[in-house]
């Protein structure tokens, strides 16, 4: 279990980009000694694994057990060749649509549609949530 304890004092300076107002500096007041020590204290805990690095984890050994179980080695290497092709095709298409005048217009209204009717549909009314999520 991780934990983190900070005791974060009040903001002593106004910044405004990367300079200090001078201004807001001057008219601050000091603090007494008694205001000095209520500063809030922040403790953060985490708790069993971080479900990222689990999933990082579980990634990486399913693609060994894939990598060492594998008698076709070439076929899996052209395999992960084609699949970061067929990304970098796809978000090259995606470019391409995205600078045509009239389809984003189009798949925007066309994704607001589609939304809105799932919303009356499945979200809306009570009876129709269940039936989006039935009991097992």
């Amino acid at each position: 279990m991780a934990s983190i304890h900070a005791n974060l004092p009040s903001p002593p300076l106004l910044v405004h980009g990367k300079r200090i107002l001078s201004r807001t500096l001057q008219k601050l007041p000091l603090p007494t000694i008694k205001e000095r020590q209520n500063r809030v204290a922040v403790v953060a805990r985490a708790t069993g694994e971080s479900s990222e690095s689990s999933t990082s984890l579980s990634i990486v050994k399913s693609v060994k057990n894939i990598w060492d179980d594998s008698e076709d080695r070439p076929a899996l290497v052209g395999l992960g060749f084609a699949a970061l092709v067929a990304v970098w095709a796809s978000a090259n298409v995606i470019t391409a649509v995205d600078k045509l005048p009239v389809i984003p217009s189009a798949l925007e209204f066309i994704g607001i549609v589609y939304s809105s009717w799932f919303i009356y549909r499945y979200l809306l009314l009570k009876p129709n949530r269940e039936e989006l999520f039935p009991d097992h």
